[in-house]
């Protein structure tokens, strides 16, 4: 009978164990591979998987006594592991688990660890325990991602090493390619994608795709698009730590680079806006003597930093429109108006002019020659101006005139995913989801405002903003208060201090709603019945590992 009962245990635990595992590489992977960061997902997160806990609990006693009641119990909590690891893979299907070299890698470690257990459990002490020892291993699946990531390091940094060392000598090998470093605290991939359409007007031009922002992505970049015909490269540069930017420009040596903001994003990680604008500086430090770093005048922080390179062009836009009284208003300074300091003299391109209408924007640039166009975009809201004239001064600076860039800047197309708008009959969806920023979602709401008819706000909120993360929310309901003309959050536990924030500003209760479900909240906005055109604005989209 033992062997039967021992039979059932390994079906359902190895099943079980499949899913659990799944589910936390799955994780693992989000929180990018770092054993830290996952180790903080865990902890916040520990409610969510308290099934293995109480497995731990049956499995200890099962290994020294091969009881029936212990077996039952044993049997139905992997059951219940079976039903609740299904559901919450169904449920997180945002950006579903990627069964990459390193993954395969992990996982087949992890097998052979479990292996190295139980062959010696039944070898020496047969099948009575082995129950006890399954269940253990099931319940354990929430750190073995990291054991399995330990006992890898030597080798997946070999790997690394291998493909990163290749992608150098392929770009060692074209001194001609001019390679341009983007990066920020929000704003980079944006940047990236609007100086490559301006670029290209003249130039065969290479970016990083989507978010290959990271050494190793930048690395696939090198050495699965880089053709001899491109002229210039257009490299992403993101980080989560002090240093990682660093890491990127010694392996592409960048000859520019665009600084398109500093501010409170990966908090988390970074521990201060110290560390944050010294990381994004990072890229400033690799320019050469002969080459030039564009920075974003209207940020505080950038301003504050600049006085430390002579070599820098800024681009910024006229007081009347700064965007960086957006960036105080977020941090708490002085009501939201700033001036810059003294200390540093804004010379470069200039925006003026800027007129908005939820048509597109118009704008004209003057060029520190002198030099001045008029320009149209069919971008929207006054926030998006920066990055282009970011873009029209680094190409304006690479040998395109501003004339020439007009039908280039009419040409640029919204970002995926930032600021996208999808018209579905009467009702138009403004698609902000993507990984939303203090001065970002104040920029978007007020950019709602602007539209004539029933303006929809759905939100779960800002996340990786550390200490400062209910503050933030907090000020971000207040802001979205005087925009919208209902408020639909996403997720009871981080819109909490969202809420607060919309209902200290007299927002009325009734409009300002909670739901669990992304789709719940939509169906509702759907529903709305009212006058006009409704206008619904998503505003960040939680990754899975929230």
């Amino acid at each position: 009978m033992l062997i039967v009962r021992t039979a059932i245990a390994v079906v359902l635990s190895g099943y079980a164990l499949f899913l659990v595992m799944r589910h936390n590489m799955h994780m693992f992977q989000l929180n990018g591979y770092k054993n830290d960061e996952h180790i903080r997902w865990i902890k916040k997160n520990i409610r969510q998987q308290w099934l293995l806990g109480f497995g731990l609990l049956l499995a200890i006693p099962r290994i020294f006594f091969p009881l029936w009641g212990l077996d039952i119990a044993i049997w139905l909590t992997l059951l219940l592991d079976i039903v609740v690891y299904r559901a919450m893979h169904r449920m997180n299907s945002k950006k579903k688990l990627v069964y990459t070299p390193r993954v395969k890698r992990m996982i087949a470690t992890i097998i052979i660890l479990v292996a190295a257990v139980i062959v010696p459990v039944v070898i020496f002490f047969g099948i009575k325990p082995v129950a006890g020892v399954l269940m253990t291993l099931v319940s354990l699946q929430l750190i073995m991602n990291i054991v399995a990531n330990v006992i890898n390091h030597p080798m997946e940094k070999a790997v690394s090493n291998h493909f990163i060392n290749d992608a150098k000598r392929m770009l060692k090998a074209r001194p001609d390619l001019k390679i341009i470093g983007v990066t920020g605290s929000y704003g980079k991939t944006s940047m990236k994608f609007y100086l490559q359409t301006l670029l290209q007007s003249r130039y065969n031009v290479l970016v990083t795709p989507g978010n290959f922002n990271t050494p190793l992505g930048v690395t696939r970049t090198v050495r699965e698009h880089l053709k001899p015909t491109h002229e210039i490269f257009i490299c992403e540069m993101g980080a989560r730590r002090v240093g990682e930017i660093k890491e990127i420009c010694d392996m592409v040596h960048p000859d520019l680079g665009i600084i398109t903001s500093v501010g409170p994003q990966h908090l988390e990680t970074f521990f201060s806006m110290e560390n944050i604008q010294k990381t994004k500086f990072e890229l400033a430090d690799a320019i050469p003597e002969e080459g030039m770093v564009f920075l974003n005048g209207d940020n505080e922080y950038i301003r504050e930093k600049a006085t430390e390179y002579p070599k820098k062009m800024f681009y910024f836009t006229d007081e009347a429109t700064d965007s960086a009284s957006d960036e105080a208003s977020v941090n708490g300074s002085d009501n939201g108006k700033i001036s810059r300091s003294s200390d540093v003299c804004l010379s470069g391109y200039r925006a003026t002019d800027i007129s908005v209408s939820q048509f597109g924007t118009e704008f004209t640039v003057v060029a520190p020659n002198g030099d001045t166009e008029r320009f149209q975009m069919k971008l929207i809201g006054a926030h998006n101006v920066i990055n282009v004239v970011g873009a029209i001064a680094a190409a304006n600076y690479m040998g395109i005139s501003l004339k020439e860039l007009k039908i280039p800047v009419r040409k640029i197309q919204p970002v995926e995913h930032r600021m996208q708008m999808k018209e579905h009959g009467l009702v138009t969806i403004i698609d902000d989801a993507y990984n939303s920023n203090p001065v970002g979602s104040k920029a978007a709401v007020e950019t709602l405002a602007m539209f004539d008819g029933i303006r929809i706000l759905v939100t779960p909120g800002m996340v990786e903003l550390g200490d400062k993360e209910e503050e933030y929310n907090f000020k971000f309901g207040t802001y979205a208060a005087h925009c919208c003309d209902y408020i639909l959050l996403v997720g009871r536990r981080h819109t909490v201090p969202i809420r607060e924030g919309v209902l200290s500003e007299k927002f009325p209760e009734e409009k300002c709603l909670v739901y669990d479900k992304l789709e719940d909240a939509l169906a509702y906005a759907y529903a709305i019945k009212g006058q006009g055109h409704k206008y619904i604005l998503l505003e960040n989209d939680l990754p899975d590992n929230y």
